[in-house]
């Protein structure tokens, strides 16, 4: 088993056209999946916010595949495939941890917009095993900040943990006026709330961040409803509270879909500083 150790994430995946037309959250993820693959985990848990169930739930398929979750987009998206293995083994692992009271494991697979968008640009070879998780939308910040912290042992284990939602989300004023430009200038709402996430993050205050839906500047306008941040929370509670959150990477779509991506834990900040290194060589 390895031994590495890998920071939980949280990334913006983006519209699933972030698969065709990456822009500079793609290019991201690839230096990202770089710095990764120096270690390689063994295995990827995904969290994803379109993958919701009424308690966690495993899909402990023996392969994963592409789920298209979405209509109305480019046809050529249907042709992408992700074909990863599946991670059946990390399921028993954690229903031993965790108990069956707690979670269940399917002999399903399906990796929805939100998990193989962003690994394929991370892990393009799909050589990786990927487990995805589903959790229950109706739970609060806090209860999944505690869902994170029971999986914490992971991490430690090589597996990567992998929180995938949107730092903004709200995609009707999105379409509002029609489909904007996809480099729109960003609307104030996104831009305070983006710089109040990393601001509370960087002080490490859990007690706002947990609360954020009352005290963010205007948290409901954009997170309608919450389930693409909390992922966040999830990855977070994986991270621990003694480190702070490091924002790895912030752009934006269509003027309101942040992009932004967090690490936590003890090696994130070994991780933010790696980043800007592999970039440079990857521009040479």
């Amino acid at each position: 088993m390895s031994t590495s150790t890998f920071a939980p994430l949280f990334v913006s995946h983006g519209s699933p056209m972030t698969a065709l037309q990456p822009g500079a959250a793609g290019a991201f993820w690839r230096q990202l999946g770089a710095a990764l693959q120096r270690r390689r985990p063994r295995a990827i848990l995904a969290l994803s916010a379109h993958t919701l169930a009424r308690e966690p739930l495993l899909l402990a398929g023996e392969r994963q595949h592409a789920v298209y979750d979405f209509g109305g987009f480019d046809p050529e998206l249907y042709t992408l495939r992700y074909d990863a293995p599946g991670a059946p083994g990390l399921a028993a692992e954690l229903l031993q941890r965790l108990g069956n009271a707690r979670v269940r494991a399917l002999p399903e697979a399906g990796l929805d917009h939100g998990i193989w968008t962003v690994l394929r640009f991370m892990f393009p070879d799909a050589e990786v095993p990927v487990l995805p998780m589903a959790w229950s939308p109706r739970a609060s910040p806090a209860e999944l900040f505690q869902l994170g912290q029971d999986l914490a042992p992971l991490a430690e284990e090589g597996v990567l943990i992998i929180g995938s939602g949107s730092i903004t989300h709200n995609l009707r004023r999105v379409f509002a006026q029609g489909m904007p430009p996809i480099d729109a200038p960003e609307i104030r709402e996104s831009a305070e709330f983006r710089a109040w996430m990393l601001a509370r993050s960087a002080a490490r205050d859990w007690d706002a961040l947990l609360d954020y839906r009352q005290q963010a500047p205007h948290a409901v306008d954009m997170h309608p409803t919450d389930e693409h941040l909390l992922p966040w929370f999830i990855a977070a509670g994986a991270g621990g509270r003694l480190d702070a959150p490091q924002r790895l990477h912030d752009s934006l779509t269509y003027g309101c879909l942040g992009m932004d991506a967090y690490a936590f834990g003890p090696e994130a900040a070994a991780l933010a500083e790696e980043l800007p290194i592999i970039a440079a060589e990857t521009r040479v």
